[in-house]
């Protein structure tokens, strides 16, 4: 009972609660319904009123045209304030368009003030509510500019529209209310225009223009009108004539106007009144004063960013083009901010691509995003910046250094000086050409003399200038090649520069500048950023000179003056290696160590391929090779380093002993030597005297690498099958070497060509012919750096330019194809840089970008570039003509070539081990000695066999006749006659594998059996069984033995040897 009634209570109770739950939710529907019908009504009502008011404005401005310019004030200004009141961008854009040009038709009428609608600013009630409706007004406008294309035609009439009431209402000078007896109200008005600019200002209008001027001039051809711009820069210019050029109106006018892409140049083209108002204001001076001081300048740059920063530069650098005055009077601010804006920018600029880089087409790879917006109108900013290292403005910032007289004497020691060449009077037509003209001063030559303080203000502002170029040279790194060649355009600024350097410090030149590698000060590094300057300029000059310019014309700098400058730069290299300064160097110290090397090597390159230099001038007589040995020996970084960079500064007989070490060092590495406890692995080949390259190709090119390297024996079968007789102790394997070079370096069988003129081998561009020529290719590099390998010299004179490519000198930077070609053709040498010298019309001459070849019987056309025989060759593109051409006869025609014989010939001598020889020097690694044959030096090394001794009387004989009878022609073919190669080997004959050996012979070859006990005996007491008169002497060049009859008389062997060395009667096996 007492359960249930509890059970009854609670069903009521929840009964109650869910009433009161319903009741409280009905309510909630019944206010959020009033809520809506409320917000509906409000809403409808908005609709509806602002339907009204926007009839009531199309009514306003539907009306007759003819009475619209004469509607009152008022009545626009009200119907403004409506338009204001329910204004919507894009609901409103015809009739906020109406509506200006009724502003603007009113404060065109003539005498009635009262349709004036700058004459409610007088009204006493009006005033304030007019300024608040002319400053919304004005902001609309700068809304719609923000948004509006210039390249629209739609668009750019709206452009006009909103420029012209931002022009009208932000100066009173258009007024005509101001006009007569309203002059006294001009400050007055004034003072409100500069209020409602001070109100744009604070909303952003500098951006908007930014934005206008982006969107009209960032392109290649721009948009905007003459009037609209001059428009635009008008109102950017307005604000800050108003505030006087304060620093904070400066600071948003550099940042909105002048970081907008080439507006300078913009200016000058399309409204060059504009610049003449810039140049009263003396812009150029504040800008440059303002940006002067660090802090302020790191503000702008940090707003702009690196793209932006570098638009900003190109402008300044465009406007002090045209202020020569302020220029030289402001040259150290100037050359400050420039270094500042550009360090800016090159932290930003990375040396490879990753995925936090983006490409910028003047800074390369660049750490920030990229506004690809700006592409098009790069190439005029580059056209503005190419003013920094123009010719007007390196003769300013350069005027000191310039000013030099090189003609004064100077308190040197006197070089014989070579005669002038007459000055080249040719018009040049454009910026390479000019890089070519002669310089007609004829001086003394400039060597360090010292005396001008470093701490001098001259020497501080050139040092300043300086480290501007470099800086511009790091930072602008995808035009660097235009900055190095319009540094180079003048002739005598390089060696005015290199006497400036002479002069400075108490000695000049080299202790001065070793002194400041030591010395972390910044005056120190201004100093070494002056060499490093000079070092970038002159090696792009003498890169592009050909021998011609250089050696006999002597462009920039006299021969001797060469001489002395590598003298200095070898010094400094050295030093900086020897020194230990390399080793640590990081950052600029490493920058200037690849500069002062790179143009060092040049030079050094220059000099192996045509003398200029003197004997051993490029070796240091400090530097002991026993030394550097040991130091090797220890894995002493300096002397790998100097091994690296500088090989030159060891005597190259010392380079080679130490080449030989390496291969040495390497055989018993890979257990190819004979010792004690074990024999090297050796492998067997047996080749057929009438096959010998086929065998050789296809038994040998199966080896692999270290067996290649490893001991050869070979077996000969002859023509009927038999085996020859023979051992091989690495005579025979000499002897097939030979063969087997003799054969594919023979030009009959087409793998190689020979040059005109000095018959020099190259690979055939032709060689194709052949099946499998690329292995074929590979295989002669085998076959080649075995020769290398073991010792063995061969006589193969190569071409200049390919053992170049040997040496992997053509993937360097400063590589110039067209200085090589001459050891290709001269003649086609001779006729490409007549077209560089032409001086009409190079187009007249019906060129084009290609090479027509006779290839067996059939002209073949090859294009230099794609679409090059359609692309005539201009005077512009000349210079590119010659380098492409001389570039595709060199390496493109025999690119395949090339690169399986390389690989073939590194697989054995590793590229590092010849990279301390210059090409001339590989030569003679390969082929011997090009020096006299040392006859002490062979009778020294020579062994005897079959009675002969040194006191013989024939072999006294022999030398006597070799050493007073023989000219020097016919000693070397005595020496090709038993060696196979008329050259000694380099490091004299005690290095000739196997040695040179004279023996006695009494019958001929075929019937000779060898020594025996008889015989010697009869060879040394000069017993003859019959005198061998009618006998010639004979060689077996894979032993290198002479094999010379006991001859009764010293005329007989004289006749007989000279017969048999001309007619080359050797190359028989015993």
């Amino acid at each position: 009972m007492f359960s249930a009634s509890q059970s009854s209570k609670a069903q009521f109770l929840d009964k109650a609660r869910q009433a009161r739950e319903e009741r409280r939710e009905l309510k909630e529907r019944e206010r959020a319904a009033v809520q809506i019908q409320a917000l509906v009504r409000r809403f409808l009502c908005r609709c509806r009123l602002q339907r009204e008011i926007r009839r009531e404005v199309e009514d306003f401005f539907g009306a007759n045209e003819s009475a619209s310019s004469k509607r009152s004030a008022l009545s626009v200004f009200r119907i403004a304030r409506k338009l204001l009141f329910v204004f919507n961008h894009k609901e409103d854009k015809e009739r906020f368009e109406k509506l200006c040009r009724c502003i603007l038709n009113s404060m065109d009428v003539e005498n009635e003030p009262k349709v004036w609608y700058v004459s409610l600013a007088l009204s006493k009630d009006l005033t304030l509510l007019w300024i608040k409706q002319i400053k919304d007004i004005l902001w609309f406008c700068c809304e719609f500019l923000k948004q509006l294309k210039p390249d629209i035609l739609q668009d750019s009439r709206l452009v006009n529209l909103h420029l012209t009431m931002l022009v009208t209402f932000t100066d009173t000078s258009t007024w005509k209310i101001l006009r007569g007896k309203g002059e006294t109200l001009r400050p007055a008005m004034n003072h409100i225009c500069a209020n409602i600019m001070g109100h744009l200002n604070q909303k952003g209008f500098y951006s908007v223009l930014q934005i206008l001027l982006t969107n009209g001039l960032a392109r290649s051809r721009p948009s905007l009108s003459k009037g609209s711009l001059t428009a635009i820069f008008s109102l950017a210019l307005r604000p800050v004539v108003a505030a006087q050029f304060s620093d904070n109106l400066l600071r948003s006018f550099l940042i909105h106007i002048m970081s907008v892409p080439a507006i300078m140049t913009h200016l000058a083209t399309l409204t060059p009144e504009r610049l003449a108002v810039i140049e009263s204001h003396e812009l150029f001076r504040k800008f440059i004063l303002f940006l002067s001081r660090e802090a302020q300048c790191r503000d702008v740059c940090v707003c702009l960013e690196g793209s932006h920063t570098l638009c900003l530069l190109g402008n300044l650098v465009f406007l002090g083009s045209l202020n020569d005055k302020v220029l030289e009077e402001e040259t150290a601010h100037f050359v400050g901010v420039l270094i500042h804006m550009l360090s800016y920018c090159q932290k930003y600029v990375s040396q490879k691509k990753s995925n936090l880089t983006h490409w910028h087409p003047v800074l390369g790879w660049f750490s920030q995003t990229v506004d690809y917006g700006l592409n098009e109108s790069m190439p005029l900013l580059t056209k503005q910046l190419q003013h920094l290292w123009g010719v007007h403005m390196i003769r300013i910032l350069f005027s000191d250094v310039l000013s030099k007289k090189l003609l004064e004497n100077q308190e040197i020691a006197q070089l014989p000086a070579q005669p002038a060449s007459p000055q080249n009077s040719l018009p040049m037509k454009n910026l390479f050409k000019r890089a070519f003209q002669k310089s007609a001063s004829v001086r003394n030559i400039l060597k360090p003399v010292g005396g001008k303080r470093v701490d001098s203000a001259e020497v501080q502002k050139v040092c300043s200038i300086c480290v501007l170029y470099q800086t511009t040279l790091t930072t602008l790194t995808q035009i660097r090649l235009q900055i190095l060649t319009g540094l180079t355009y003048l002739d005598d600024l390089l060696p005015k520069l290199w006497a400036f350097i002479c002069e400075l410090g108490p000695q000049g030149g080299l202790k001065l500048f070793l002194e400041c590698l030591n010395n972390d000060t910044e005056e120190s590094k201004r100093l070494l950023a002056m060499l490093m300057l000079f070092c970038d300029c002159s090696r792009h000059l003498i890169t592009i000179l050909d021998d011609i310019e250089v050696y006999e014309e002597q462009i920039s700098f006299k021969l001797e003056e060469l001489v002395t400058i590598s003298s200095f730069l070898n010094s400094f290299v050295f030093k900086m290696i020897w020194d230990g300064i390399v080793e640590n160097a990081r950052g600029e110290t490493l920058e200037l160590f690849h500069s002062v090397h790179g143009w060092l090597m040049v030079l050094y390159e220059r000099d192996c391929r045509r003398r200029f230099a003197p004997e051993d001038h490029w070796l240091r007589k400090d530097l002991k090779p026993s030394v550097l040995f040991q130091e090797l020996d220890k894995d002493k970084k300096r002397a790998q380093l100097l091994l690296q960079y500088i090989p030159h500064v060891i005597p190259h007989k010392n380079r080679v002993l130490l080449f030989r070490n390496m291969v040495t060092k390497e055989k018993e590495k890979l257990g190819l030597v004979e010792t004690s406890s074990a024999s090297p692995h050796v492998t067997h080949i047996t080749i057929r005297r009438s096959r010998m390259l086929e065998d050789g190709y296809e038994q040998l090119r199966q080896l692999s690498q270290n067996a290649m390297k490893g001991v050869i024996r070979v077996k000969f079968v002859n023509d009927l099958g038999v085996d020859e007789a023979g051992i091989d102790q690495d005579g025979v394997f000499k002897e097939f070497l030979e063969e087997i070079i003799k054969k594919v370096f023979d030009p009959a069988l087409n793998l190689f060509k020979t040059t005109s003129g000095d018959e020099r081998l190259y690979p055939s561009p032709t060689s194709y012919i052949h099946e499998n020529y690329l292995q074929l290719f590979e295989f002669v590099g085998k076959m080649l750096g075995k020769a290398v390998y073991e010792g063995i010299v061969v006589d193969v004179p190569f071409a200049s330019f390919f053992l170049s490519q040997l040496l992997g000198h053509h993937h360097s930077v400063f590589y110039s194809s067209v200085d090589e070609l001459p050891s290709l053709d001269s003649e086609f040498y001779k006729n490409l840089t007549s077209i560089k010298r032409y001086d009409g019309d190079i187009s007249d001459l019906g060129l084009t970008l290609s090479y027509d070849e006779d290839v067996m019987g059939q002209l073949v056309c090859h294009e230099l570039v794609p679409g090059g025989k359609t692309i005539p060759v201009t005077n512009e593109n000349k210079i590119s003509y010659i380098h492409l051409m001389a570039h595709f006869r060199m390496h493109t025609q025999i690119k395949s070539q090339t690169a399986a014989l390389i690989s073939g010939f590194r697989s054995i001598i590793k590229p590092e081990w010849i990279r301390m020889f210059s090409a001339p020097e590989l030569q003679r690694l390969i082929s011997g000695d090009n020096a006299e044959i040392d006859l002490e030096d062979l009778k020294k090394h020579t062994v005897y066999y079959g009675g002969f001794h040194g006191s013989h009387r024939v072999i006294i004989w022999l030398w006597d006749i070799l050493a007073n009878d023989f000219s020097p022609e016919e000693r070397a073919m005595f020496l090709k006659f038993v060696t196979s190669c008329s050259r000694p080997p380099l490091l004299g004959f005690a290095y000739l594998k196997p040695p040179f050996s004279i023996r006695c012979v009494e019958v001929s070859d075929d019937q000779d059996t060898g020594d025996t006990l008889g015989s010697v005996l009869r060879g040394f007491f000069t017993i003859r069984k019959k005198e061998p008169g009618g006998r010639l002497p004979t060689s077996s060049t894979c032993f290198n033995l002479l094999k010379l009859p006991n001859y009764s008389k010293k005329s007989i062997l004289r006749e007989k040897l000279r017969y048999a060395i001309s007619m080359n009667t050797g190359f028989e096996l015993s």
